[in-house]
């Protein structure tokens, strides 16, 4: 990212460094100086914020963009000659890409801009700013529309990426005071097709969903799941979890055909959501798996201590330093990878197209579940094949691995490309299977 920097015209020093903001959230932040050449009094603050997030938001994804710009006279170094991390000065607003203030108008604008606030710890959001220019990321447009719909505010995250500046996000916003219990989110709004439905991964992440929904070619509404809530009463069968998630894909279609996606292990969910449907003699057409491998079936399943190990390694994997997890979010991921774990996955009568990474997997928890399935966890079809048939799992490559296949832009727009295609080969009537045998 620093190189990145110093090759805008501005910059002749730079460096970046991720700092915890008030809230306990890391934040990227820049540390510039610039050319000597340049009048003392160019290019300040907002301005200087403004120019170069511009300059890096057309050459690196969004979570690799600084959400503050700090300009400095020097970079502080120790005696040893490297940056003084400790020295760095913590960004004040003028480190943002802020607009002229205006106070926010209205009811809608007010309330959003307290939740941008709180969100972005940021002082005094204004009706002309923008919610990315101010540290906003794909996953916080998530938080943003969670915290929304629980006051009643209603509009889907592609009105985000498309109307980032306040006033004009507030001007697309449907105000429900009843609309505050949390169901799927409206990623794309309109389309002939039935619905696609993505639930969120093992980590309870659906902000991948926006970007890649972006990149897609379908004439089909979209809809990011609800995380599923999880009492601390233990890990509840992942059977129970898809009836409650199958609540809120009906409030958007009362009947089939269902059409259902997932990335990582998260995807287990969508089909134990198939196997609900299906049993309640609802037509399934199309499975999306993204990178999904067949779990290991464990006699200690249940163990936490098995869970907890998967999860540390999955988290371990995320290279986006925007997904933070706390103790009880960690507490809520462990019950579901044990309600994932424990699941004993039947063979359904549909098919799954399977998206797979094409780069190999290196991780020791890969290398456990290759020893311990030969060679699911690295085979294109990941081992579904063992459970509905080979002639049922259609298995695409997508150029890189299995967090850059999506967080990579090249790689994401591939993926969405062979989804598109899929999906709009799919029948939107197929004969609906009553009958399932385990």
């Amino acid at each position: 990212i620093a190189a990145r920097l110093c090759e805008h015209a501005l910059v002749g020093e730079a460096a970046v460094v991720a700092r915890q903001d008030a809230a306990g959230d890391k934040r990227l932040v820049a540390y510039v100086v610039c050319r000597p050449e340049l009048e003392a009094d160019e290019a300040d603050g907002a301005e200087l914020a403004a120019a170069l997030r511009a300059h890096l938001g057309g050459l690196l994804p969004d979570y690799m963009v600084p959400a503050a710009f700090v300009r400095l006279d020097v970079l502080p170094l120790t005696p040893n000659g490297k940056l003084d991390r400790k020295a760095l000065p913590v960004p004040d607003d003028d480190a943002y890409a802020r607009r002229a203030y205006e106070a926010p108008q209205g009811a809608i604008e007010t309330l959003l801009a307290a939740i941008w606030e709180e969100l972005l710890d940021v002082k005094r959001v204004g009706r002309h700013d923008n919610f990315f220019e101010l540290g906003g990321h794909s996953l916080l447009a998530v938080q943003l529309l969670s915290q929304a719909l629980h006051l009643g505010l209603k509009f889907s995250t592609a009105d985000i990426f498309q109307a980032p500046v306040l006033k004009d996000l507030a001007s697309k916003v449907d105000l429900e005071v009843q609309a505050n219990k949390l169901g799927a989110l409206c990623v794309r709004a309109k389309g002939l097709q039935p619905p696609l439905f993505f639930v969120p991964t093992g980590l309870g992440d659906c902000s991948y969903v926006a970007k890649l929904v972006m990149d897609m070619n379908v004439d089909c509404p979209v809809y990011a799941l609800p995380w599923p809530f999880l009492d601390e009463g233990g890990a509840p069968a992942l059977e129970k979890i898809a009836a409650e998630v199958i609540l809120a894909i009906k409030e958007i279609q009362r009947q089939g055909p269902y059409r259902l996606a997932g990335y990582s292990s998260g995807a287990i969910l969508a089909y134990a959501i198939a196997e609900r449907l299906l049993s309640l003699h609802q037509a399934v057409s199309f499975m999306g798996f993204i990178d999904v491998t067949l779990p290991v079936n464990q006699s200690d399943a249940q163990s936490p201590q098995v869970a907890r190990e998967a999860v540390q390694e999955a988290l371990e994997a995320v290279d986006d330093e925007t997904l933070q997890v706390d103790a009880s979010m960690y507490e809520r991921i462990v019950r579901f990878q044990r309600a994932v774990q424990s699941y004993q996955i039947p063979h359904l009568p549909i098919e799954i197209h399977q998206f797979y990474a094409s780069e190999p997997v290196v991780s020791r928890c890969a290398r456990a579940e290759k020893n311990a399935k030969g060679q699911e966890a690295s085979s294109p079809m990941r081992g579904w094949e063992q459970i509905i048939g080979a002639a049922r799992v259609h298995a695409t490559p997508i150029p890189g691995g299995h967090m850059t296949m999506m967080s990579v832009p090249e790689n994401r727009r591939v993926l969405a490309r062979w989804l598109s295609t899929a999906l709009n080969r799919s029948p939107t009537k197929p004969a609906i299977a009553s009958n399932q045998a385990r």
